[in-house]
């Protein structure tokens, strides 16, 4: 039987039969064939059963419960990161996203875990991105048209954005996917469960953003023309810079979603973001966790 047989065979009578529907969300950019997408249901469902066939697979496996009961900081990059002493977290586990490189000399480090599943970004700082060593690299499988690197974990992000009552789904199983919630914070939190942690601080999370005047926007798609006013750094998303909308509202659906499924498992998503807007977690005072 050859490799795409049995890959079909295998996803014609796996427990989840649902198909990757939405494993392809810029399709623009990146649109597997359906032989392909059937190697790719079949890679991430049999890494969902704990079998590993690629080494993409077999180093995300590997990422299993590694911090089970420990805890770590998810850090967001609203402008109150700027009230921090981030050199406390120097030591801790943490995960970042986007640009957070950026606030390098403020915090002194680089967190140990790096998400990106935002296309603008990964196109916009591609450059950096590649260029930048010391995170595990965690991206959608389909930003692999301009990101690049042996070290990068390829997930296997689903995006579903129309109304449905479970909106939005919540991954417990990492190595078979990753859903989409509105923000990249809300993957990193799939990836803070798979890796076990069980008491989640949310630090930078202001939760409230303003599109500038001078902004240039179409639809939900916007270009920055002056500097970013809504994150630690000008340059975040300054001039020519792109961004979405970021529809606070949804973010905050999936917020308490993964809320939910912590509490669930017995852990638990704590908020130590300096002030913000963002209240669906309880507040704790970050200076007091160290």
């Amino acid at each position: 039987m050859s490799p795409l047989a049995f890959a079909r065979a295998y996803w014609r009578h796996s427990r989840d039969r649902r198909p990757d529907s939405h494993v392809a969300p810029y399709r623009q950019f990146w649109d597997p064939s359906e032989d392909e997408k059937i190697k790719l249901a079949f890679r991430y469902k049999m890494a969902g059963d704990g079998f590993a066939t690629t080494e993409n697979e077999k180093r995300i496996l590997s990422w299993r419960d590694v911090y089970k009961g420990e805890r770590a900081f998810l850090i967001g990059n609203g402008p109150s990161l700027n009230k921090l002493d981030m050199k406390k977290l120097a030591s801790e586990r943490t995960i970042g996203v986007n640009s957070i490189y950026l606030n390098f000399d403020n915090m002194g480090f680089l967190p140990n875990h790096y998400v990106i599943e935002d296309r603008f970004v990964a196109e916009d700082r591609a450059d950096e991105v590649n260029a930048m060593r010391g995170p595990v690299k965690w991206f959608g499988n389909y930003l692999n048209y301009c990101l690049k690197g042996d070290d990068v974990n390829w997930i296997n992000v689903r995006m579903r954005y129309d109304e449905h009552e479970n909106f939005p789904f919540f991954s417990t199983n990492f190595a078979r996917q990753a859903w989409t919630g509105g923000s990249v914070t809300y993957v990193c939190m799939q990836l803070a469960y798979w890796l076990g942690v069980k008491t989640l601080y949310l630090i930078g999370f202001d939760h409230h953003y303003v599109i500038p005047d001078d902004a240039e926007v179409e639809g939900l798609d916007i270009t920055s023309q002056s500097d970013d006013p809504n994150h630690f750094h000008p340059d975040y998303f300054g001039k020519g810079y792109r961004w979405h909308d970021p529809k606070v509202d949804r973010m905050e659906l999936g917020y308490r979603k993964a809320g939910r499924f912590f509490e669930m498992d017995g852990r638990k998503i704590y908020n130590a973001t300096a002030g913000g807007k963002l209240e669906c977690f309880e507040r704790v005072d970050y200076d007091s966790l160290f």
